[in-house]
């Protein structure tokens, strides 16, 4: 098939090179313009940027796409449908109508469930047992199209959403190039969504990563893994005056009991409304990551000590 592909992170690189692994051809390469990083905000291309340049693929990157200019060009494409994996604009009407098949979409969730911007993360931050992907086709709502394909992934009780992530773009695109393949020959019959079951899932702000004690130690622990590696969940501590904000990368529940934000012990436990949470590597701001024995040499968490 004659194919656009459009997507930006890391999450959408496996899903471009399984559809050219599987001889389709790629007539452009859709993504998110080059973003200021860093302490020099140099600017950066994005994972798929730089992996259909390394292709020899025409990449084009438009800030928005609203303009008639651009629907003209997608047009002049003559495609017969459009890949789209965590691309990050909002697609109009007329892009969405261009291809001669549609334009599908990869999302990391059994739809209707965790419709949005991070069904990852807040998958396992809700405790969720699976997940999966799903094939769409998509419309004018909000991850709403008819679903093609779907393929159920667990979610086991030492996931991040990091290697969750992994393991759904790996899947995400195996799905993909075989619902493309049904697509093509007519044996696949799409199939409106669910009216039940709908929940969202919103972008994660940095004020909700705040890791607050008076949840319960199985909470936090999906809370502190779906927000690991990115944003990361985080609760700060008074030292010399000023609030020093430490990013909790690894915990575990424990049997422990305390006022709720507590510290129980030399081991880097805290006392939470139910059980605790044994802390086993942070990152303070500005460092870099560590083990909670080195971190605590460095940074005095006396027993007793009420964290906010």
């Amino acid at each position: 098939m004659r194919l656009a592909f459009m997507g930006t992170p890391e999450f959408s690189v496996p899903c471009l090179r399984a559809l050219l692994a599987a001889g389709h051809e790629i007539a452009a390469v859709y993504s998110q313009p080059p973003r200021g990083r860093g302490r020099g905000m140099k600017q950066t291309k994005s994972p798929v940027h730089l992996f259909a340049e390394a292709q020899r693929i025409e990449v084009r990157t438009p800030a928005r796409l609203k303009d008639p200019a651009e629907h003209d060009a997608f047009r002049a494409l003559d495609l017969d449908a459009a890949v789209v994996v965590a691309y990050g604009l909002i697609l109009p009407e007329a892009i969405l109508q261009a291809p001669r098949l549609g334009c599908f979409n990869v999302h990391a969730s059994l739809l209707p469930r965790w419709r949005g911007a991070a069904p990852i993360q807040r998958a396992i931050m809700a405790g969720d047992l699976e997940t999966g992907v799903t094939i769409m086709q998509m419309d004018a709502g909000l991850d709403t199209g008819p679903m093609l394909a779907s393929a159920r992934e667990p979610i086991g009780p030492e996931d991040t959403s990091g290697a969750l992530h992994d393991r759904l773009s790996r899947l995400g695109a195996r799905l993909m190039v075989e619902t493309l393949t049904k697509i093509a020959t007519g044996s696949i019959t799409a199939q409106a969504q669910p009216e039940t079951g709908v929940t969202h899932a919103a972008k994660i702000s940095k004020e909700e990563a705040r890791i607050g004690w008076r949840r319960t130690a199985r909470e936090l622990d999906c809370h502190i893994r779906g927000l690991t590696p990115a944003p990361g969940a985080w609760f700060t501590v008074q030292q010399n005056g000023r609030d020093v904000r430490i990013k909790v990368l690894r915990a575990s529940p424990v049997a422990g009991a305390g006022p709720a934000g507590m510290v129980l012990d030399d081991q880097f436990t805290i006392a939470c409304a139910e059980g605790a949470l044994r802390i086993s590597q942070v990152q303070r701001e500005g460092k870099a990551p560590s083990d909670a024995a080195s971190f605590l040499r460095g940074f005095a968490l006396p027993v007793g000590l009420l964290l906010d």
